[in-house]
């Protein structure tokens, strides 16, 4: 069983840095927003997530083309939610944010409330897992525009941990996870904190909903999927990292978080985003399936060891075509539906445990060999007469009862006349 939180994060040295300047805790960070004030004018009410803009990517023919679509979509009344799955999982997802931000809150049928006030972090710092969502966010920098000035840095990063503590005060039976940040800062930034809010409360409720229990144990075995997948469309790949014992903990973060952690071009992370929103939970999986075909050869290439494809696999190129994976990756789903495959996951998991079981048996019998003959009397003699058979004292206990039980039954035996020496030819 794996255990909750696991952290996925790789810090770097200006990170590190730059986190020092916010949210260490409570205290300094209200101290750190208070300066902001004083010297910028920066006015708590200012809405500065219509500044937050990433450089601007200039639309092909065809993406203005499919902005069209999406646009002639936004003004028929009788567009229905097939209509914004179709979009968005077709070629080139919803292009450009603008567009996003209409047709994401669609996709997941969300009704945001503007009457509903976020509280205010200050009302947020005593949660329990308020310090870790503070790290968590301070070490996000990199998924920020680029450029972005110290005073809008400081307003999102509140924003961002405010609706983080949001959704898991609201839902106490769900447990925050690292890498859930990754997952808000990217509604965040297309949407807003009112809508980001009702769609990370939906996805919370239901797509990321097995992530957010206590431990990761669900999450570990969705991992599995992956393998079903790929003996059924590229034996010779499954095979090869098969014999390797790859594992799956290198998809573990882009399971997590939508890829959103391991990809470093925010075009690729709004366009999963979109693909996942119009798709089934666990369709991440299948991507990543997809993803592991894409890079087939640069497997065989690095050699059949479990490290070196693990970290191959980790890192993530830019040069991806995306849309080709995406492509594959409905093809593949369509060609095993996870109830196709859910078989042949227990089996495997099945496989594991017993194999895991048999290498603890011999670590086990191994260790037992290298013991001194007084640490192993205790699988064949009680507790309560060794003790604490690795204190010195416990063994002299053990001694002096062994010593005063042979004395006792000697002395019945001189009472009885009868002793071991007195019999057939070893009498003396």
């Amino acid at each position: 069983m794996m255990e909750s939180h696991i952290s996925s994060e790789v810090t770097s040295v200006d990170e590190e840095n730059s986190s020092l300047m916010f949210n260490d805790d409570s205290s300094n960070f209200d101290k750190t927003s208070d300066l902001a004030v004083d010297s910028n004018g920066y006015d708590e009410n200012e809405d500065t997530r219509s500044e937050l803009k990433f450089d601007d990517v200039l639309e092909t023919e065809e993406e203005k083309s499919k902005r069209s679509k999406i646009e002639d979509a936004l003004k028929n009344n009788k567009s229905t939610l097939e209509t914004w799955q179709k979009l968005a999982i077709d070629k080139y997802g919803l292009v450009n944010d603008d567009l996003r931000r209409k047709v994401w809150p669609l996709l997941l049928c969300v009704d945001p409330d503007p009457s509903e006030k976020a509280p205010l972090l200050s009302e947020l710092s005593q949660h329990s897992e308020y310090n870790q969502v503070v790290l968590d966010v301070n070490r996000s920098l990199k998924r920020f525009p680029p450029g972005i000035p110290y005073k809008q840095r400081v307003a999102l990063q509140d924003q961002l941990t405010v609706l983080i503590l949001r959704v898991i005060m609201k839902y106490p039976h769900l447990r925050y996870y690292q890498g859930y940040h990754d997952v808000a800062i990217t509604f965040l930034l297309v949407v807003g904190e009112t809508v980001a809010f009702r769609i990370m409360e939906r996805l919370s409720t239901d797509h990321l909903r097995e992530c957010m229990e206590p431990t990761m144990e669900k999450t570990s075995y969705r991992l599995n999927y992956m393998y079903p997948i790929l003996q059924k469309e590229d034996k010779e790949l499954y095979e090869f990292m098969d014999r390797a014992t790859v594992g799956t903990m290198f998809a573990l973060p882009w399971y997590l978080t939508w890829f959103g952690h391991s990809l470093n071009q925010y075009r690729d992370v709004v366009r999963l985003y979109d693909y996942f929103l119009a798709s089934a939970p666990l369709m991440p999986l299948y991507v990543a399936a997809s993803l592991v075909i894409n890079r087939r050869q640069e497997v065989f290439e690095i050699g059949c060891d479990m490290a070196s494809i693990h970290c191959l696999l980790s890192q993530i190129p830019d040069n991806l075509d995306f849309e080709l994976i995406l492509e594959r990756a409905s093809k593949l789903y369509k060609k095993y539906p996870p109830n196709k495959i859910e078989r042949d996951v227990k089996n495997r998991v099945q496989k594991e445990m017993e194999q895991r079981r048999r290498d603890e048996l011999r670590l086990r019998r191994r260790l037992d060999k290298n013991k001194p003959v007084w640490m192993k009397m205790h699988h064949y003699l009680p507790d309560w007469l060794l003790l604490h058979y690795k204190s010195k004292y416990g063994l002299l206990f053990a001694t002096a009862t062994l010593l005063v039980g042979l004395y006792a039954y000697y002395l019945r035996a001189t009472e009885s006349g009868f002793s071991l020496f007195k019999t057939g030819s070893w009498h003396t």
